[in-house]
């Protein structure tokens, strides 16, 4: 199955709710993948499938909590929508809390679940997407040598050239020179852009003195 294409996978040990909901979302032009238990799910799901996870709360073995939980370790980015006939209040706030996008409960309303599930492939996505762009940034930022690092933090706290200058020990055209390379090597044109990327990578400032 192509990973670029938005998937949604469903986990219910419930044979029959699992095929009349593949059939419901089929029928509304989603892809599906069906797993009749959390293992399964586990053993042959791609991760870097694009989509979200449909999943039953009370299930044998592992539950749909414990999947939850173990996905969360696992740093999974798919969106889970609960999808149960056995909930409660105290666990759908469990199951939100631990980052579920949805709690729904059995017998769903085909509308409610249809959109659910649209909201948490555009989640996905925006995820996704920004993940790669801050893969992007970070491989900028690791083409700068020690020295362009080092006056990047004198610049993003406001310093001028001639103070960073004096602070390095080094000529002003020289910081010139660094600085010019490390917005190129950056991309981009001014020190509000620079700051702005800095904050996205968590890069300090040098302290003003």
């Amino acid at each position: 199955m192509n990973a670029s294409i938005p998937t949604v996978s469903i986990v219910d040990d419930d044979i029959s709710v699992l095929k009349a909901v593949a059939r419901l979302l089929r029928s509304a032009g989603f892809n599906t993948a069906i797993f009749s238990s959390a293992q399964q799910f586990l053993d042959e799901h791609n991760p870097n499938t694009l989509g979200c996870l449909v999943l039953d709360v009370a299930m044998p073995k592992i539950n749909g909590l414990e999947l939850q939980q173990i996905l969360t370790a696992q740093n999974s980015e798919l969106p889970i929508i609960f999808l149960t006939g056995h909930g409660d209040i105290p666990m759908s706030v469990r199951a939100i809390k631990q980052g579920a996008v949805d709690f729904l409960t059995k017998p769903v309303n085909d509308s409610d679940l249809i959109s659910a599930i649209q909201n948490a492939i555009e989640t996905n996505q925006m995820t996704r997407q920004e993940r790669t762009k801050l893969n992007e940034l970070q491989q900028r930022f690791a083409m700068l040598t020690p020295r362009e690092r080092e006056v990047l933090s004198h610049v993003i706290s406001g310093k001028k050239n001639k103070q960073i200058a004096l602070e390095l020990g080094i000529v002003e055209k020289t910081i010139k020179v660094h600085r010019a390379h490390l917005m190129e090597k950056l991309q981009v044109k001014s020190v509000a852009e620079l700051v702005m990327l800095s904050e996205r990578l968590g890069i300090l400032s040098s302290p003003l003195v």
